[in-house]
């Protein structure tokens, strides 16, 4: 369902959808050259059956980077990770407080992930990480394989995603989802999961698109109508802030 979507390239959410704005496809997150030594990682990188994270879910049926045992791992989540820290069409969506460091995925011939919603917490340190939002970083080119699209159920209507080559996109992890089979070549792509500053899905939507409101309408407003609307902005921040 596009309707629901907000482009990067047109961050409206009222042009499609006044009420919603479920989630946010950024393109080039990833700059080429980050791209790159992503992909030459994961030629190298030591993969893993990724049940082995979430021995409970059968749903899953892929490969994962062994980020706790391999050092080539770790520097592609480093690298992903600082890119999605410097998104400023990222962080505004999300709100972000902590992040976990992502990790490569790869799907081959016949793997696929059924429908499920991402765990609640994950152990992250002394303190586990509540899941807020998920994120997909696409490394393959779409053309490379066949399948493996995400899809997103937004109540009975689905979106199906397959992003470009450096691109992300990020979405709640209440929301369920699935990467469908692939069928020929390799889907690559990295995830993580991002604790927000605003837990509640609702209220990150209503400040997000607010704040679009405000970066693209506020410099034709008369300077006491900006006013109040960075008046409500900020103190609705602090009072959802967790």
């Amino acid at each position: 369902m596009t309707a629901l979507r907000c482009a990067v390239t047109a961050p409206r959410c009222a042009a499609r959808s006044i009420l919603r704005c479920m989630f946010l496809q950024v393109e080039n997150v990833l700059a080429p050259a980050e791209l790159q030594t992503i992909t030459e990682i994961a030629r190298q990188a030591q993969f893993i059956d990724g049940r082995l994270s979430n021995p409970h879910n059968l749903a899953k049926d892929n490969v994962i980077a062994d980020l706790a045992n391999d050092p080539l791992a770790r520097e592609a989540g480093q690298i992903a990770l600082a890119a999605l820290q410097r998104s400023h069409e990222a962080r505004n969506f999300v709100f972000p407080s902590r992040m976990a460091v992502p990790t490569l995925v790869r799907y081959d011939p016949g793997m696929r992930y059924g429908a499920h919603i991402d765990a609640a917490f994950l152990p992250l340190g002394p303190q586990p990480l509540r899941s807020d939002v998920s994120c997909t970083f696409f490394i393959s080119n779409p053309g490379d394989y066949q399948g493996g699209e995400l899809i997103i159920y937004l109540g009975t209507e689905v979106t199906r995603i397959k992003g470009n080559a450096g691109s992300a996109v990020l979405y709640p992890s209440t929301r369920v989802h699935q990467v469908t089979p692939v069928t020929t070549g390799s889907r690559l792509a990295m995830i993580t999961f991002i604790e927000s500053q605003i837990p509640d899905e609702m209220q990150r939507e209503l400040l997000y698109t607010l704040n679009e409101v405000r970066a693209l309408e506020g410099l034709k407003m008369d300077w006491r109508n900006r006013t109040q609307l960075e008046y409500v902005s900020a103190n609705l921040l602090r009072m959802w802030s967790r």
